[in-house]
């Protein structure tokens, strides 16, 4: 995790450390700890507009690399694919305890879909801790079955698993609302999926110069 956002963290001795996930880690950002409820890590202040949760190492380095937490005024989370409980569950404090919108920037398939209802709903083999995981506002923000007609992306046919998943989701109530309908129906449709690293087709900066600006000021979080 990365960007403007300052904790307090318990060590094994008891003592409290405070830590900024921008200024007093490198690069690769402060590790969200195993346990991140209230007795372990405290939530102090922060200066950003949103927290975005990404899918792909590659993808969340970029963003780093290109300054786009500190442009945009967003703090960066990587999901490290199906994310553990604990990254959840900062997710839902952060969004709770901050007032923090939270939006899920993924590849285009069944399997990142899961991942974001995972997210906003909970994950089936954790339904009965959902309410303690689950951050309902959350909003899924590409890649998307209509993204890859737009921006016309380099995409990978559909395998029979990705199409048995696909159908599958539409009947899961996670999905059950028209826009979700929609763009599962599209990608089947299409018989396509792709991945985020597809936007690289424009350059190596269009994720963060065109993409993710036009998304999010579609979104209004900037």
């Amino acid at each position: 995790m990365i960007g403007n956002l300052t904790v307090n963290e318990r060590n094994r001795r008891g003592d409290w450390m405070k830590i900024n996930a921008r200024d007093d880690v490198g690069d690769s950002g402060y590790g969200v700890p195993y346990n991140v409820e209230s007795e372990k890590l405290e939530l102090v202040e922060h200066d950003v507009d949103f927290i975005m949760a990404i899918e792909t190492g590659g993808m969340f380095d970029r963003l780093v690399e290109n300054g786009f937490d500190e442009e945009y005024r967003a703090g960066l989370l990587h999901l490290k694919g199906q994310p553990a409980r604990s990254t959840r569950r900062i997710l839902k404090r952060m969004n709770e305890e901050w007032n923090l919108p939270i939006v899920v920037f993924l590849d285009g398939d069944p399997w990142s879909f899961r991942i974001f209802a995972s997210i906003a709903y909970g994950a089936i083999k954790t339904a009965h801790i959902s309410e303690y995981l689950a951050t309902p506002s959350a909003t899924y923000m590409g890649i998307t079955a209509d993204d890859i007609l737009a921006y016309d992306l380099p995409a990978d046919d559909l395998s029979s698993k990705d199409i048995e998943a696909l159908k599958a989701e539409l009947s899961d109530p996670r999905f059950g609302d028209g826009w979700w309908q929609d763009q599962i129906n599209m990608m089947l449709d299409l018989g396509k999926k792709a991945e985020q690293q597809s936007l690289a087709k424009y350059g190596l900066d269009f994720v963060t110069d065109t993409y993710l600006p036009e998304k999010l000021t579609g979104l209004g979080l900037i």
